[in-house]
């Protein structure tokens, strides 16, 4: 398991214990985290998982593929440090990993 705390736009933090094997959207959804959509279940099909990573988290979870950067063409105000949250798997190297949710999805 993977302590991963999800901050809000208003600053309210929400702690996720994630399982490991799980993405992060998989945790955030089942943990209802508010402004994770996952309009496509996972499939990288969609941007309504998009994230913040927090930039001391960035070199461990590393940079999107082409695939979910092409992706996050869609998104609403991407930033270099955003993610899709279907495309981060949960391992024990994420514990204390902190998430920005934008303000909007789409």
């Amino acid at each position: 398991m993977a302590k991963i705390t999800f901050i809000q736009p208003d600053g309210k933090q929400q702690v996720v214990q994630a399982d490991k094997g799980l993405t992060v959207m998989e945790a955030a959804k089942k943990a209802l985290v508010p402004g994770i959509e996952a309009e496509c279940g996972g499939a990288c099909a969609c941007a309504t998982c998009h994230v913040y990573v927090d930039p001391a988290w960035m070199q461990k979870v590393g940079k999107a593929n082409e695939m979910e950067a092409d992706m996050l063409d869609f998104a609403f105000d991407v930033r270099d440090e955003s993610r899709l949250s279907c495309q981060i798997k949960v391992s024990d190297a994420l514990e204390g990993l902190i998430l920005r949710v934008p303000a909007k999805q789409f």
